[in-house]
């Protein structure tokens, strides 16, 4: 008799994301986030498993209806319900938005997929630091 070894599970893709550094100053952007794909329901989890754990329970979720295709208006994500809304503000065609009752709002860029990394890093960095 032979035993199979199971493989291991693959693991979660690392986050990409850049937070810009607490200062008590308000920002425009507070960091940047460089998704996989524009499966809300797919990527949504993974970045708010990665936010700091200071940022509370996100319970809202505004992405541009004109970039991101149809989403449901909540999802469950970590047994927790999170509303999900969608504009068409020209303002910030390439930003999310994340709400959490009583601790704040974050503001991130969004980073096209299918940007090459070389065009990526330097959007990042530029968003962490202030400079978008």
């Amino acid at each position: 008799m032979t035993t199979a070894l199971q493989s291991p599970l693959p693991s979660q893709p690392v986050l990409r994301m850049r937070l810009a550094s607490r200062s008590g100053m308000p920002r425009p952007i507070d960091g940047a986030w460089w998704p996989r794909s524009y499966d809300l329901l797919s990527e949504l989890p993974q970045l708010l498993a990665g936010l700091p754990r200071a940022w509370g329970h996100i319970t809202s979720v505004t992405v541009n209806g004109a970039t991101w295709p149809a989403v449901p208006g909540r999802m469950l994500v970590f047994n927790q319900v999170v509303r999900l809304h969608r504009t068409l503000a020209v303002s910030a065609p390439h930003t999310i938005v994340l709400l959490a009752p009583g601790r704040g709002r974050w503001d991130l860029l969004v980073v096209p997929p299918d940007t090459t990394e070389e065009t990526a890093e330097p959007l990042m960095a530029g968003a962490a630091g202030g400079h978008v």
